[in-house]
């Protein structure tokens, strides 16, 4: 979809409107909303994603790949019970990781292979971290939930600013070295600033969800609808919205689960999003593969 950027930044400074109408329950319940629906919606493919990428590879039957999958989601649950502290440090890290990819997917020809998954995941790093800076006791509340630790207010500035640093650094040097690209650039440092102030302004889960959905969720869900089809169409959007719905239900049903089982909303926080870590784990992968198989399939075209 061409010119997603500007309707983001639209749908941005409207969630940024919004939020000065809405009290903080509803913005809960509105973020909320918005990740169960785009949010979940996006990584509810990735089993179709998967057999095509296959198809690239080495072709595996459904069922085959279906378990790898449902293997790596159960390895995620086990680690946040056996072992929270790692498994909250992997979730953020490669969350990260996963975030900056989305954004910019399009930097091979810019950077070493080592240096562009180190300037894809300081992009990342940052954006959680200004949301952590942001909203420090109830991230802190949330860590403590899930890993029993709590974090002190100094490690998430020193994290942000040292991130930071190294993120400008090297937009420096890629501005210096590659002139195609600069407009990209001075773009995304103009929506860091807007994260900032959407995540100054609003509740965490609202602020959450508008970086979550608008900036990664729908781009994805484009992406991904551009690798299975070749372009981009309401009619391909349908498609995939009727080939994900079964694993989308599986996810609200499981999140529903975890609701009626702890209503008090700071644990329901912490289980909401350690359930959310252990289906980015493999999703994460899959969408690694996904944008390598593309590159793959452009050079040879």
């Amino acid at each position: 979809m061409k010119n997603y950027s500007n309707i983001a930044i639209v749908a941005s400074f409207f969630g940024l409107w919004m939020d000065s109408f809405l009290s903080t329950t509803f913005q809960v319940i509105s973020g909320f909303f918005l990740i169960f629906t785009f949010g979940i919606l996006h990584g509810a493919n990735d089993v179709l994603l998967i057999k095509n990428i296959n198809v690239v590879k080495s072709p595996r039957s459904w069922l085959t790949i279906l378990t790898y999958y449902i293997v790596i989601v159960l390895t995620g649950v086990l680690l946040f019970y056996w072992i929270p502290q790692i498994a909250l440090l992997l979730f953020i890290m490669v969350s990260a990781y996963h975030f900056g990819e989305q954004q910019w997917q399009n930097l091979k020809s810019t950077f070493p292979q080592g240096l562009l998954i180190l300037f894809q995941f300081l992009y990342g790093i940052v954006v959680l971290l200004l949301l952590f800076v942001f909203h420090t006791i109830q991230v802190q509340n949330i860590i403590f939930k899930i890993a029993k630790l709590t974090v002190p207010l100094p490690y998430f500035i020193t994290g942000l600013q040292i991130a930071g640093v190294l993120f400008l650094s090297l937009c420096g040097y890629a501005y210096w070295k590659t002139e195609k690209i600069r407009s990209k650039l001075l773009l995304e440092c103009f929506n860091l600033i807007l994260f900032t102030i959407i995540f100054k302004s609003s509740s965490l889960i609202w602020g959450f969800a508008i970086y979550f959905v608008i900036w990664h969720s729908i781009p994805s869900i484009i992406d991904q609808i551009k690798f299975l089809n070749g372009s981009f169409s309401i009619k391909y959007f349908i498609a995939y919205c009727k080939t994900a719905w079964i694993y989308w239900l599986i996810s609200i049903v499981g999140i529903t689960l975890i609701y009626y089982i702890c209503k008090e909303e700071q644990l329901f926080n912490a289980l909401f999003f350690s359930f959310l870590a252990a289906i980015t784990f493999p999703h994460a992968v899959v969408i690694t593969n996904m944008f390598g198989t593309k590159q793959t399939k452009n050079r040879n075209a």
